[in-house]
């Protein structure tokens, strides 16, 4: 390998606050333009904003949940540039005295791997509105304004440059969504904006411990975008430096249709905004007592309920994983094993069927209609040996087309396991007296066609038969 790739991400995390960050207006999406605006986030002149203690919350809570350093003393800043959808000429944000300094979390690798990823600061700012070209809504040569963003709260969460590839930055930016929802800070919804990112990007040669001249791309707004964008820009930027290149600093923007990324406009440094202290709002003064206040307010986080469904389940680590990384996904998985503590059989069937299911529809954990104590029930009923594991697959097609308690439907169908030795053993002499030639082989040696035989004999009893019974009774009957 002849470059190493040095990335760090900026996530802009809309807080869960029902009223925007400065103002009382509503953060509702979807409503009508302009329609939740009002002399602060319209920038009229003598207009003064008013700080909304819930975003300082549920920052600083943010900041604990990733080992952060709270800073006691914060202030905001103005930050100066102009754009249509920015009223005020610019954007009331944190620059020298941000609310959260220094924190890491920690990333999941493949085989079973960790890697630490350094936080640099969390910072307060609000939004800008939103700019609507003519040509999207079908009046080609104009441009609107929506300003029901503007002054809508953020969270900016600006990490070190310790990503080394697009699996990684994937991996950070899943790990800091799942904490998000686990606190409920914010909704996490990528594609109504208020989840987005911005990806720095440069390489240098391997062993060099200078970095390289970093391209930025700009409001990333889904995982996979995320990933194609870098492995586009790693060999956009590998090509200009083979060619004896330099790298350009400029800000760029992803093309997902044609997968490439394409220059926006060079890159700003910081004293190109002017960022000076804002004089309508007096600094942000912690206390202890407020900070410990709400530390006792955490929630269990993934890496701590990660440990306890190993510990209390007994499943794998990576089992562990792949259920703690959405904080619904836990949520549904525990009620399950609450209905039926059989950790593991519940942990396959919610990795397994409920996640395809759901990939297939398109759909949220939280949309899915199946209670997850059904799920729970029709584990017990195979540990009760009322139905086959077959059978159970049976009964879950039929709660995905009506989602009925699996009892019910198991009764409905007719799908009670056979565990009668005489009728299973009856049914089995009768697949061996129209199978000769097998039993031959059988006989002879062959202990392959057991598979077939079992096979026919599951056919026979329309996956009703006890599998366990039938290997035991067809080995009896074979001599």
């Amino acid at each position: 390998m002849k470059y190493e790739t040095v990335i760090g991400l900026e996530i802009h995390a809309q807080v869960l606050s029902e009223s925007k960050i400065f103002c009382g207006c509503s953060t509702k999406v979807g409503q009508q333009p302009n329609s939740h605006t009002c002399p602060v986030c319209l920038a009229m002149p003598g207009s003064l904003p008013v700080l909304n203690r819930k975003v300082v919350d549920y920052t600083i809570k943010t900041g604990l949940a990733i080992n952060s350093t709270i800073n006691k003393f914060s202030q905001f800043a103005r930050k100066n540039y102009f754009y249509p959808d920015l009223p005020k000429g610019y954007q009331i944000s944190q620059y020298e005295e941000p609310i959260v300094g220094e924190g890491y979390i920690m990333i999941d690798l493949p085989e079973g791997q960790t890697k630490r990823i350094g936080i640099e600061r969390i910072h307060m700012e609000e939004d800008a509105g939103k700019s609507i070209h003519g040509s999207s809504i079908g009046k080609p040569g104009s441009s609107y304004i929506d300003l029901n963003r503007a002054g809508t709260p953020l969270m900016e969460i600006v990490s070190r440059p310790d990503m080394r590839g697009p699996e990684e930055a994937k991996a950070y930016l899943e790990k800091i969504k799942s904490i998000l929802e686990y606190l409920e800070v914010c909704d996490c919804n990528m594609e109504e904006g208020s989840l987005r990112c911005d990806v720095n990007i440069s390489l240098r040669p391997v062993g060099q411990e200078k970095l390289g001249t970093k391209a930025e791309i700009k409001n990333m707004n889904s995982f996979r975008n995320v990933g194609r964008a870098i492995e586009y820009e790693m060999k956009r930027q590998a090509q200009i430096l083979d060619e004896g290149g330099s790298v350009v600093q400029e800000t760029r923007l992803y093309d997902p249709e044609k997968n490439i990324t394409v220059s926006m406009r060079s890159k700003e440094e910081a004293h190109d905004y002017r960022y000076f202290p804002e004089p309508d709002l007096v600094p942000v003064n912690l206390t202890d007592e407020w900070i410990d206040a709400l530390r006792g307010t955490l929630p269990e986080l993934p890496d701590a309920k990660k440990e306890r469904f190993v510990q209390q389940y007994g499943i794998p680590v990576y089992d562990a994983g792949v259920l703690t990384s959405d904080k619904y996904v836990a949520d549904y998985y525990e009620a399950a094993v609450k209905t039926h503590n059989n950790g593991k059989i519940i942990s396959n069937w919610v990795m397994g069927d409920v996640l395809r299911v759901l990939k297939e529809r398109k759909q949220d954990i939280r949309e899915f209609d199946i209670p997850a104590q059904y799920i729970g029930k029709m584990v017990k009923m195979i540990d009760d040996k009322l139905i086959s594991g077959k059978i159970a697959k049976t009964v879950f097609e039929h709660m995905c087309e009506e989602p009925k308690d699996p009892e019910i439907i198991v009764k409905e169908k007719g799908l009670v396991q056979v565990v009668d030795e005489g009728a299973i053993r009856e049914l089995l002499q009768k697949v061996l007296d129209e199978n000769p030639g097998p039993v031959e082989q059988y006989r002879n040696g062959e202990q392959k066609v057991m598979g077939f035989l079992v096979g026919q004999s599951m056919k026979a009893s329309k996956g009703k038969a006890n599998p366990e019974l039938v290997n035991k009774l067809l080995r009896e009957l074979l001599g």
